[in-house]
């Protein structure tokens, strides 16, 4: 369970009752062994136990499943989970909380995101809020830029987000072409209030 507060400015704050999500243990992924081997791809964020997130990390890498991590809520990980992961989507707090550099330009996004890539992950996307995305693959960095709009409720954002990115991976897109179609998904969620409700439709983005 969630309370949700959102400000005049549509920024949100989120505190959170993990319940069920809290007792997800690493036995329970064996029972889900088949599901994550045959999936497409396996999007992971940090409201289950990290041991939990680990194992399940470390099967999909086993079965060559690509494994995107959303570091949300923040918090320190296992330095044996970043070489399981192949995309890592956080957002300037997560990414200073993971390496440690304050995002403040494109230069300081490109330290953070070298720093995640030398633990191990195969590619970075740390999110801008308002100015875009840095998406970085090692070879070079790109500022995929947001969609102008009038933000009411920022809630969820990062979720859509997530979920149109390895949609559009899922579905053959480059890294950029994905993160461009994300960026649209989430664009279109901060206009609207709410959670779910505010995850904008497929034939909605087809339109943009």
């Amino acid at each position: 369970m969630a309370l949700i507060m959102v400000d005049a400015k549509g920024e949100n704050c989120i505190s959170v009752a993990s319940g069920a999500n809290a007792t997800l243990s690493p036995a329970d992924i064996v029972c889900a062994k088949h599901a994550i081997e045959t999936a497409d791809a396996l999007l992971c964020q940090l409201e289950t136990p990290i041991p939990t997130i680990l194992e399940a990390a470390r099967w999909a890498a086993e079965k060559n499943v690509p494994v995107i991590l959303n570091p949300a809520p923040a918090c320190t990980l296992p330095e044996e989970l970043y070489p399981h992961i192949d995309l890592i989507t956080p957002n300037e707090c997560e990414a200073e909380l993971l390496t440690g550099i304050a995002i403040t330009d494109l230069a300081s996004a490109e330290s953070a995101a070298r720093v995640l890539r030398q633990r191990g992950v195969s590619k970075v996307i740390i999110t801008l809020g308002s100015k875009g995305a840095y998406v970085f693959t090692g070879e070079q960095g790109e500022l995929v830029p947001a969609f102008p709009v009038t933000a009411v409720d920022t809630t969820a954002a990062g979720d859509v987000f997530n979920g149109a990115l390895v949609v559009a991976l899922t579905e053959g897109k480059s890294l950029s072409e994905a993160t461009r179609f994300a960026a649209r998904a989430a664009s279109i969620s901060v206009t609207r209030m709410g959670a779910q409700s505010s995850a904008p439709r497929r034939e909605e983005l087809n339109e943009h």
